[in-house]
C-alpha cells in the first residue's frame, strides 16, 4: 500500500511488515524519514541547526546531488555543457500508478503492487523521476530512477545511482559477500567505519570478487533476531555499493560503477537506472533472506520455469567426465550410466564444436566437430533421446578465440582499443555486445544450433572479464557508454532467446559464479553457483549465496572424490546434501561406477524426483553456520514437511532445534543414507522445536546427514 499525501508532501510505502517514509521539506528537498517495522505514525526531522547553508550536508536525502553544499562522496554526477558538476533537485510532484513501471531494456521484479513516482527538478534543465514499487507479500520495495534532460544543451551523466538510503547517527554492521574463483560469496562482516567503504566491479561483470548485494544490520543482529536491511542491484555489469559514515549518519548508495561510465543525454533524452531491491526485517538475517527468497520465486523468475512445483530435470554434465577428450560413443556410454543413475537430462559441455580440443581455439565457431560427432549435434541428440534422456548443450556466446574462423572473418567484432594490443584472457577475446550487428551474428548461430534438434537445456557461460573496452560503433565522446550498452545487449539477446524458446531451460554461468545476480535470474531460473563442487567448500559458498538467493536457483552438482578442484574427499551423504540443496545434477564420470555404486545413488535421485517441489518452494532455515560443518533445513511453509541437512563437524551427536516444527504435531523422521535399511523415528513438534532433532555422531572424511521429516495425520 502507498500513502500519497500531496497536500503535506508526505509519502509512505507499506508492505505487510515494513514502512518506508519520506517527505519534502520547505525548501523542496526530498528527505528520507524512516525505514523499518510497520507503523502508521508519521516521522519528522528537525533542522540540524540555524544555518541553512549547512543543511544539505546534514539532512538525510532520498536522492542527493553534489556541488551545492552536500559534501558526501558524490555518486550522482551530472556534467553540464559549461563543465560544472552540480545539481539542486527540488520536489515537483508525486503520483501513484496502479501498475508497476517497465524499465526499458532492463530486468526487474514484476507482478508487484502500486508504484509511486516522485519527480525532482533542477532549474537548469534536469528532471529525475524516482520510482518505488511495493511488493507487500514479501516485504520487498524496489527503487529506480529516470534522469531526463529537459534543457536545451547536452548533459553528461558521470554517475547515477539507482538508490540512496540515509541513516541517522547509529552504529551499524556491514556484511558483504566476497571471494574469488572457486570461493564465491563468502560473508564478511564488520562495523561501518568513518569514511567511505565500497565494493564493486570494473570488469564488465560483477566478477567473483564481490556480489552486488550487501546487508546493513544492528551490531547485535543474529540469524533469528535484530534489525537487518538488505540491498541488491538487479544488474549484471559494473557496479558500486558504497557506505559513507560522517557526523550526520550513514549513507549507502548503489548503482552503476562511475568508472568508465559517461552517458550523454541530448535535450529530451532520458536514462533509466537498474533497479535496486530493498528488504527490511526485524527477524534477523534469516528473516531478511526468506523475504528475498520469496521475492525471487514469486516476482523475478519468469516463464515456464517459474512454476517451481513442476518437475525439474536431474542432469548429468559431461565436463568433469570428459573435458575436451571424447567421441560420440564415449558420450553415449556416459549417457547410459546417467540413465541408470536416474538422470533425466544429458548435457554436452565444452569441446563439441569445430577444432575445440583445448581452451586455446574455436570459440565463436558454433558448428559441431564432425571428428567427434560424425552426425553432428542432431545425430547425438537423436541417440541421447533414444536412451530416454533429454539433451542439453554448453555455449560461450560472448567470447571469441583469436584462432577461430569467426575472428578471421570479423576481427573488428572483438572489443579492442585502436593502437593497443588486445588482451587475451583464457586465450580469448570478448565480442562487442554493445553492437547490434555482432549480436545478430551470434543470434544466427545460436538459432541454427537450437533449431537443429530438440535442445531442452542451454548452459550460457562467460569465462573472463572485459578489457580493451572500446567500440567501433560509437564516436570518441560516447565511449563511456560501452560497458552499459554491453550489458543491455546481453539482456536483449537473452530476452530474444527465452521468447523464441519458452520451454528451454537456460542456466547462466560466468567462470562459475562471477555473474550470480538478480539481473541474470530474470532470464534464467538458475545460475551455476561455483566451479568448485567440493562438499566442504560448498557449505560456505551456498551459505553466503543464500543470504539473497533461494536454494532453487543455485546450480549444484554431485561430483567425484577426490574432488577435481580441491583433491578433498567427502561422504556420499555430504556431497548429496550440497547438491540436493540446489538444482541437483551430476558432474562426474559415472562410467567408472560399478552397478552397485550406481544403485547407491538411486535413492537420492528418487527422493529428488518425489520431493523436488518441497526443495524448490520450501523455506530455508540456516541452523548452523559453516565452520568445518553446517546444518540447514528446507521446510514447507506450514511446517508440515521438511528436509534437514548437516555436514562435517556438526555431526558430533548434538541436537538441532527446528524453528518451523509445529508443537502439537508428531513428525516421522526418515534418514537418507547409503546402505540404510529403512528405519524411522518419531518426535513431537514441541520436542523438535525446543530440544531439537538429535544428530548422529559420525566420523570420517566429511560425513553427511539427510533427514526427511513428515507430519503424521
Amino acid at each position: 500500500m502507498i500513502v500519497c499525501d500531496n497536500t503535506q508532501r508526505r509519502y509512505a510505502l507499506h508492505t505487510a511488515h515494513t514502512t518506508y517514509q519520506m517527505a519534502a521539506d520547505a525548501d523542496g528537498r526530498l528527505l528520507h524519514l524512516y525505514y523499518g517495522k510497520r507503523t502508521d505514525a508519521p516521522r519528522t526531522i528537525a533542522p540540524p541547526h540555524n544555518d541553512p547553508g549547512c543543511w544539505p550536508d546534514l539532512l538525510p536525502q532520498e536522492y542527493p546531488a553534489p556541488g551545492l553544499g552536500d559534501n558526501h562522496a558524490p555518486f550522482f554526477a551530472p556534467e553540464w555543457s559549461d563543465g560544472s558538476r552540480a545539481a539542486a533537485l527540488r520536489f515537483a510532484g508525486a503520483e501513484v500508478c496502479p501498475a508497476q513501471d517497465v524499465l526499458p531494456g532492463l530486468p526487474s521484479f514484476h507482478t508487484g503492487g502500486e508504484t509511486l513516482r516522485i519527480t525532482l527538478q533542477d532549474p537548469q534543465g534536469l528532471t529525475v523521476t524516482l520510482r518505488y514499487t511495493v511488493f507487500a507479500d514479501c516485504d520487498l520495495i524496489t527503487r529506480s530512477a529516470v534522469v531526463e534532460n529537459t534543457g536545451s544543451a547536452p548533459v553528461t551523466l558521470r554517475g547515477v545511482p539507482s538508490g540512496v538510503v540515509d541513516f541517522a547517527r547509529r552504529d551499524l554492521d556491514l556484511i558483504t559477500f566476497d571471494g574469488a574463483w572457486a570461493a564465491e560469496r563468502t560473508p564478511f562482516r564488520g562495523p561501518v567505519r568513518p569514511g567511505v567503504q565500497s565494493i564493486g566491479s570494473v570488469g564488465g561483470i560483477p566478477t567473483h570478487a564481490h556480489n552486488p548485494a550487501v546487508v546493513l544490520c544492528a551490531p547485535d543482529a543474529t540469524e533469528n533476531r535484530g534489525d537487518c536491511l538488505g540491498l541488491a542491484l538487479v544488474y549484471s555489469g559494473n557496479f558500486r555499493i558504497q557506505t559513507e559514515r560522517t557526523t550526520a549518519g550513514i549513507r549507502v548508495s548503489a548503482g552503476i560503477e562511475p568508472y568508465g561510465f559517461a552517458w550523454t543525454l541530448a535535450p529530451g533524452e532520458a536514462f533509466s537506472t537498474p533497479e535496486l531491491a530493498l528488504v527490511y526485517s526485524g527477524q534477523g538475517l534469516g528473516g531478511m533472506s526468506r523475504c528475498f527468497h520469496d521475492a525471487v520465486r514469486g516476482h523475478l523468475l519468469r516463464g515456464r520455469w517459474r512454476d517451481l512445483t513442476a518437475p525439474r530435470p536431474v542432469l548429468l554434465n559431461s565436463w568433469e567426465a570428459c573435458y575436451f577428450t571424447f567421441n560420440e560413443e564415449k558420450l553415449l556410454t556416459l549417457a547410459r550410466a546417467a540413465k541408470t543413475a536416474g538422470a533425466d537430462l544429458f548435457v554436452l559441455d565444452d569441446g563439441w564444436f569445430r577444432g575445440r580440443n583445448s581452451d586455446t581455439t574455436s570459440l565463436g565457431d558454433w558448428v559441431a566437430d564432425c571428428a567427434k560427432l560424425p552426425e553432428g549435434v542432431p545425430g547425438l541428440c537423436r541417440k541421447i533421446n533414444a536412451l530416454g534422456l533429454d539433451f542439453g548443450i554448453w555455449v560461450e556466446p560472448e567470447a571469441i578465440s583469436p584462432d577461430s574462423d569467426l575472428y578471421r572473418a570479423h576481427p573488428d567484432w572483438a572489443l579492442q582499443i585502436p593502437g593497443r594490443d588486445t588482451l587475451e584472457i583464457r586465450h580469448q577475446y570478448t565480442l562487442d555486445f554493445s553492437r547490434a550487428d555482432v549480436r545478430e551474428g551470434i543470434w544466427q548461430q545460436l538459432t541454427a544450433l537450437l533449431d537443429s534438434c530438440p535442445v531442452r537445456y542451454l548452459k550460457w557461460d562467460m569465462n573472463r572479464s572485459l578489457a580493451n573496452v572500446w567500440s567501433a560503433a560509437l564516436p570518441a565522446d560516447r565511449q563511456g557508454e560501452v560497458y552499459h550498452r554491453y550489458v543491455l545487449g546481453l539482456y536483449e539477446l537473452q530476452q530474444r532467446l527465452v521468447d523464441r524458446y519458452p520451454d528451454l531451460l537456460l542456466e547462466n554461468c560466468a567462470g562459475g559464479g562471477a555473474r550470480f545476480d538478480f539481473g541474470m535470474l530474470y532470464y534464467s531460473p538458475q545460475i551455476w553457483c561455483s566451479d568448485n563442487t567440493d562438499a566442504l567448500d560448498r557449505l560456505m559458498i551456498q551459505y553466503g549465496t543464500s543470504f539473497f538467493y533461494p536454494p532453487c536457483v543455485m546450480g549444484a552438482h554431485y561430483s567425484t572424490v577426490p574432488n577435481h578442484t580441491t583433491g578433498r574427499t567427502a561422504s556420499v551423504e555430504a556431497r548429496m546434501a550440497a547438491a540436493l540443496s540446489g538444482t541437483f545434477g551430476f558432474e562426474l564420470d559415472l562410467t567408472q561406477y560399478t552397478p552397485e555404486q550406481l544403485d547407491e545413488l538411486r535413492p537420492f535421485v528418487d527422493f529428488y524426483h518425489a520431493h523436488g517441489a518441497l526443495l524448490r518452494t520450501g523455506t530455508l532455515y540456516r541452523l548452523c553456520p559453516p565452520d568445518g560443518g553446517a546444518a540447514w533445513a528446507i521446510a514447507a511453509p506450514d511446517g508440515s514437511e521438511a528436509v534437514v541437512f548437516a555436514s562435517g563437524c556438526v555431526l558430533d551427536g548434538r541436537s538441532l532445534p527446528l524453528p518451523f516444527a509445529a508443537g502439537r504435531q508428531t513428525y516421522r523422521a526418515a534418514m537418507l543414507a547409503t546402505g540404510l535399511e529403512g528405519g524411522t523415528e518419531r518426535y513431537s513438534g514441541e520436542s523438535l522445536a525446543v530440544h531439537g532433532l538429535p544428530l548422529p555422531a559420525l566420523r570420517g572424511n566429511m560425513p553427511g546427514f539427510l533427514c526427511h521429516l513428515q507430519q503424521e495425520d
